[in-house]
């Protein structure tokens, strides 16, 4: 193993560097440095070179030139168990670069800035680091590489169990480290000018560009022999308060229920079941929103995930504790409502930032599921219904009572799996159909679940994620006891749908916009 007699540390974030410098410098490792870097290291009392010492060159053009030269690059790229390139260091004066600690210029930080120019932007994109990160990384072998400075305990403690070396283990890890910063990296830089040279969103763009760090790992996947884990921001909006590990289908579950509970302005609560809502409802405080969302489906309900979109109440709680839940999600949780849910061991209870997650429903950044061979993006569906397009289309219109019926269930249907029926009063989901390969079906499933819950769907609203293209769907709703129906229309069969409707004295709204969810 090479021994580590020489370090080059160039970093623009300076956590943790000076003290890495001198646990080096205590060891006997010669410092080479550049800029601000050598400038703290300097101040704090440890030797330290400039590399315009070892380059024989100032650094020039505002330091965008400082790195760029064989001296440091011949000694970061140099194989130094091949006699050519031990001629090839001699012969030029090149002397080996053993350890390289190097991070780049906070390109993310600076575009995320409120006012920040382009061109202040354009001067954060680093290039020595970068080439100095790959140089050290391709030659892994006789040049370790550090880019992460949670790493620089690791190292020390190393160099001081072997012999100032560090492990062969350790080298092809911190190169896999160092080659995934770089991507990062240049992946932030290509989305930036994506965005800056097109209107079309980034990912219409020619190429895809995801840098998502790693979460967390799962025990496994949608079934026990899958492996699994979780990248990105999930765990900053969703915190887990209590409870067994989340399982990757309670993520998928989670996500579902407070996307929902979050469509709604009142005080409501969502139950979710396999990703899809069997029971919404809301109300004048959360025990009567409980009420109304349970009673929908009370079988459905048992192992479900709970959302509300208030501070979680003990008279809720308790409601709630009465059942048997997979997780509760709230915005906030009283001291005393969680030792009294605490006391069941195994649910999980989390804490969700809705002002964060309304934030990422209504961005920019793209959907994104895996197909063969590739993956597919789409903008995020974030709209309710075509303003534009929203009109009665029938001879009865709409009592206030059924317009609230029908914007509730429109909501709800927004979320449930195609094709989707639910069907509503003006605060409650009182049955739903969801995933049905015919929309008749969906229809009569719905029905169905709201017969064996003994509710009452006379003179209810339904809604229809996407066209009924016969009037045979409207026809069940109908019977069913459905007096007001919303839905997007565009069916070459509109007029027939229309017609039915009329023959039965029933107001119909088209939105103008669908909610297929595949």
């Amino acid at each position: 193993m090479q021994t580590i007699a020489r370090a080059l540390l160039s970093v623009s974030d300076k956590t943790g560097i000076v003290e890495l410098a001198a646990e080096l410098s205590g060891l006997g490792v010669e410092l080479i440095s550049t800029g601000g870097t050598a400038r703290a290291i300097r101040e704090a009392g440890i030797a330290v070179k400039d590399v315009s010492d070892i380059t024989g060159f100032p650094e020039v053009m505002d330091g965008r030139v400082k790195t760029l030269h064989p001296a440091v690059h011949g000694g970061l790229l140099a194989r130094l168990d091949d006699p050519t390139h031990r001629a090839a260091m001699d012969q030029h004066n090149i002397q080996s670069i053993d350890l390289a600690i190097i991070n780049l210029y906070p390109f993310q930080q600076t575009v995320s800035t409120p006012g920040a120019t382009h061109d202040e932007i354009i001067e954060q994109i680093d290039i020595g680091g970068p080439a100095m990160v790959r140089a050290s990384a391709k030659n892994y072998r006789f040049t370790g590489i550090v880019v992460n400075p949670e790493r620089y305990g690791q190292i020390i403690q190393e160099l001081r169990d072997n012999a100032m070396c560090i492990s062969d283990a350790t080298r092809l890890e911190l190169a896999h480290e160092a080659f995934q910063h770089t991507a990062s990296y240049d992946a932030m830089i290509a989305e930036y000018f994506s965005r800056a040279t097109s209107d079309s969103p980034t990912f219409q763009q020619q190429s895809l560009h995801i840098d998502l760090p790693l979460a967390q790992t799962l025990r496994y996947g949608e079934n026990p022999h899958q492996t699994a884990a979780l990248y990105g921001g999930f765990n900053s909006i969703f915190r887990q308060l209590h409870g067994k590990e989340l399982s990757y289908n309670n993520i998928l579950d989670i996500d579902a229920a407070a996307k929902l509970v979050i469509e709604f302005q009142e005080p409501t609560v969502v139950i979710v079941k396999h990703n899809n809502p069997c029971g919404v409802g809301s109300g004048a405080t959360l025990i009567e929103a409980w009420q109304n969302a349970y009673t929908t489906d009370t079988t459905s309900a048992f192992g479900g995930i709970v959302a509300v979109n208030r501070p979680l109440d003990m008279e809720a709680a308790l409601a709630i504790n009465e059942i048997f839940t997979e997780v509760i999600i709230a915005p906030e949780y009283p001291e005393e409502v969680l030792e009294r849910l605490r006391k069941k061991k195994d649910r999980r209870l989390i804490a969700a930032d809705y002002q964060a997650l309304a934030a990422e429903v209504n961005g920019t950044e793209p959907e994104l599921r895996t197909v063969a061979g590739g993956l597919l993006a789409q903008s995020r569906d974030n709209a309710l219904v075509d303003s534009g397009a929203l009109r009665t289309v029938t001879e009865r219109q709409p009592t206030e009572t059924e317009m609230q019926a029908m914007m509730y269930a429109w909501r709800v249907a927004k979320h449930v799996k195609s094709n989707a029926i639910v069907y509503a009063a003006p605060n409650r989901t009182l049955g739903i159909g969801a995933g049905q390969m015919s929309r008749v079906d969906s229809a009569i499933t719905a029905a169905r679940k709201a017969q064996s819950a003994g509710l009452e769907l006379s003179s209810c609203a339904v809604a229809s994620d996407a066209f009924f293209p016969f009037a045979d769907g409207l026809m069940e709703a109908v019977q069913a006891g459905a007096t007001a129906v919303i839905q997007p229309g565009g069916s070459v069969r509109d007029q027939e749908v229309i017609d039915a409707a009329n023959s039965n004295n029933i107001t119909m709204m088209l939105t103008g916009m669908r909610h297929f969810r595949h």
